[in-house]
């Protein structure tokens, strides 16, 4: 008996999978891997009931809590971040490979299957972690093998009877986790098209926003948010509650061109108001506590990272390297920043921290503890280079 392991979502792309490996690719045995990383529950369940209707052996993973602690806690530390967005979909996928490669493990398969398109990121993130870890089993990927379009999907649904909730003229495509909230599909692509209001399911627009901030506090230990408004929570209850505060107050939408990992530049909408918040924080907290050369060198060290994560290197040794750099800034990184919330804008009003490099002594106009006469050589000297530079420009030149 032929068995393939599907990586499934309840979706579209996902959905019309299983019929096609049955009848176009002789796979007498489908079993569907859902991954929880924070979709509603809702949609937890209709993927379970959809995968039974449609005949698999099916399997739900909790890693909830494992993608927080593992691959959230990790982008907070290292301000994760790609072409101006929190860094989401692309975090959660190796978690899923991982996931799928275990019940493969344990259930046995000739195969692995995933919806992933031939445009997009996600059949690298994914692909990676199943050729790294279970490289004896063939991958295989329908819509990018059969150059499907969205349209042809559908049509191929109503056809076999997979029940699915797109139709062309909504022809969204979604992806949620804990950390984001992707939409994408139809006039969404074009970059001129005005998203509509019925996208968004995790933020108030500017107008429904309330008229007053919200003011409150995280509590940051190593890098990593502990407490909300004073009370200790673990990661999981902490991001799940500022998703909902953060976007009460219109914090976290995102409309950028994003660059894909072939090339294609296309139009993106996230949703990710808690990252939003956190990584606000976050950053204002390390200017508070690391040196000047620590930030200019970590900016760098972070973006290289964001980048593996991106692609979904998660188990790429260079990352590991920068994780250990980063780790070393992170042990001071311990404090409290204080937010107002209000109309789409996260804005920090004040940070504190024992590890703080700040003397108001030092720093205030009203004292003498810092002799400013000291500063006349240092002022002299400044631009010395520069200033012989343009001298000689002005004879020679």
């Amino acid at each position: 008996m032929k068995k393939v392991i599907l990586v499934y979502s309840g979706g579209l792309d996902t959905s019309v999978c299983i019929p096609m490996m049955r009848e176009e690719y002789g796979f007498d045995h489908v079993i569907t891997v859902t991954v929880d990383v924070g979709q509603p529950a809702a949609d937890i369940r209709q993927a379970e009931e959809k995968a039974r209707a449609l005949g698999t052996e099916h399997y739900t993973v909790d890693a909830k809590e494992e993608f927080v602690r593992d691959y959230i806690f990790p982008a907070i530390r290292a301000n994760g971040d790609y072409m101006g967005y929190p860094i989401s979909t692309s975090i959660a996928r190796p978690l899923i490979g991982l996931k799928a490669v275990e019940v493969a493990k344990k259930v046995g398969g000739d195969a692995f299957c995933h919806g992933c398109t031939g445009k997009g990121n996600d059949q690298f993130r994914i692909e990676f972690v199943m050729r790294a870890l279970c490289p004896e089993m063939a991958i295989v990927a329908p819509m990018r093998e059969k150059n499907l379009t969205r349209s042809e999907e559908i049509e191929y649904a109503k056809v076999k009877g997979v029940p699915i909730s797109q139709t062309v003229a909504k022809i969204w495509s979604i992806d949620e986790n804990l950390w984001g909230r992707s939409i994408e599909g139809g006039r969404l692509e074009e970059p001129d098209f005005v998203p509509p209001e019925e996208i968004f399911l995790w933020t108030k627009g500017i107008d429904a926003a309330p008229d007053t901030p919200r003011r409150l506090t995280i509590d940051f230990e190593e890098g990593v948010p502990v407490a909300l408004d004073g009370e200790r929570m673990n990661g999981l209850a902490l991001i799940q509650a500022l998703n909902t505060i953060a976007g009460e107050n219109g914090v976290g939408r995102i409309d950028i061109m994003e660059d894909r990992m072939l090339g294609l530049k296309v139009r993106e909408n996230y949703e990710c108001p808690a990252a939003v918040t956190l990584l606000t924080a976050h950053r204002a907290l390390e200017a508070l506590v690391l040196t000047r050369p620590e930030l200019d060198l970590k900016a760098i060290i972070d973006r290289k990272w964001s980048e593996l994560a991106y692609q979904g290197l998660w188990f790429d040794p260079l990352k590991e390297d920068l994780e250990a750099f980063i780790a070393a800034t992170q042990k001071r990184v311990s404090g409290t920043v204080l937010l107002d919330l209000f109309k789409g804008q996260a804005k920090v009003v004040g940070r504190r921290s024992p590890w703080a490099l700040y003397s108001e002594d030092l720093a205030t106009f009203d004292s003498k503890t810092f002799d400013q006469r000291e500063a006349l050589g240092m002022v002299k000297n400044h631009g010395f280079q520069s200033r012989m530079y343009l001298q000689l420009k002005a004879k020679l030149g």
